[in-house]
């Protein structure tokens, strides 16, 4: 059997392994457990003489040292998002295959998406407060509906096409902006690729870029400042790519909407305007976070792993070197 190295704590592996995961490791490999030690030298011994490493949060940096004697793993599978800070990219090059949980994260967080647009179009927040204030069908405004409306996506990572296909039902008009989208490529997601500035001329505008020095700022001031009022704005993906300042400032008088997830910088420190106010929806990064989505993390990457290690076979969560610049 194959050899499995699992460095992960017992906490994190109970909440990334659910039945499949556990399924997959009892009929496949032969594992080696972590436990609670994940000291760099503890870590080396599990890693190297492994056929596969599996890892998530809380795993430490997998030092490329340890690939140059030619027994590092074959494979190693991420039950979490990123693996910029996981792996050097320089194992790439020696045949080492990255798996990444990443695209059924981005399930989750599509679903977020949709219910801050859902509930920030219908003034949820608005009406709950007016209700506890003693408010009731004499309350003067009205919410409006997601169906027909034109969304703007900035960047069409996974989480963008998450929300690309639980918009379909709603007969959305799809704006995307990413200097990489081809116009194949837009054909077959049902969208329409657009400059940075008609895509945020949308009644809904949801940020999916990655962290990197091209969406630092992306979004500006100035651009802010030419939304169309009504504007609703989300972002679920980096802080640093809109100015989040003028962006509350513009949601403050009453201009915008918006549902952040993520800040700049992170955790924030608003003061009492921002947090009593009812066009602003605000979660502490966790768009991502799901019960059902973190138990499926780690069997989603080793179902890709094993087809890989059978045939070559290239899964949703495995990692391209060709896209590796670019990636979250």
């Amino acid at each position: 059997m194959l050899k499995l190295a699992v460095v992960m704590s017992p906490e994190r592996v109970a909440d990334v392994c659910g039945p499949d995961a556990r399924e997959l490791l009892d009929e496949r490999f032969e594992v080696s457990w972590a436990g609670t030690d994940l000291s760099p030298g503890a870590v080396e011994k599990l890693v190297v003489g492994s056929d596969v490493v599996l890892t998530s949060w809380g795993t430490p940096h997998l030092e490329r040292a340890w690939w140059d004697g030619g027994d590092g793993p074959k494979a190693v599978a991420h039950a979490a998002g990123s693996v910029k800070k996981l792996v050097d990219p320089a194992i790439l090059d020696q045949g080492v295959a990255v798996f990444s949980a990443g695209p059924r994260i981005a399930w989750s967080v599509g679903e977020y998406c949709l219910a801050a647009m859902l509930t920030l179009a219908r003034r949820l927040p608005r009406f709950d407060q007016a209700i506890r204030g003693g408010g009731w069908k004499q309350i003067a405004f009205r919410g409006g509906e997601v169906a027909g409306q034109k969304v703007g996506i900035l960047g069409a990572s996974s989480t963008a096409r998450a929300l690309i296909t639980l918009l379909e039902p709603f007969d959305c008009e799809v704006l995307v902006y990413d200097p990489y989208l081809s116009d194949e490529r837009a054909r077959q997601l049902g969208v329409r690729g657009v400059s940075l500035e008609e895509a945020l001329q949308c009644k809904f505008v949801s940020l999916h870029v990655p962290d990197v020095p091209e969406t630092r700022g992306l979004v500006t001031r100035k651009l802010i400042e030419q939304l169309p009022d009504g504007t609703i704005v989300i972002n679920s993906s980096r802080g640093p790519a809109i100015d989040q300042e003028a962006l509350l400032e513009h949601c403050l008088d009453g201009r915008l909407l918006a549902a952040l997830d993520v800040y700049d910088p992170e955790p924030p420190r608003f003061g009492p305007e921002v947090l009593a106010a009812s066009n602003l929806l605000l979660t502490p990064h966790v768009a991502g976070d799901t019960v059902q989505g973190h138990l499926a993390l780690a069997g989603y990457v080793l179902k890709d792993v094993v087809k890989w290690l059978a045939d070559g076979t290239r899964g949703p969560s495995f990692v391209d070197p060709a896209v590796w610049s670019i990636a979250a």
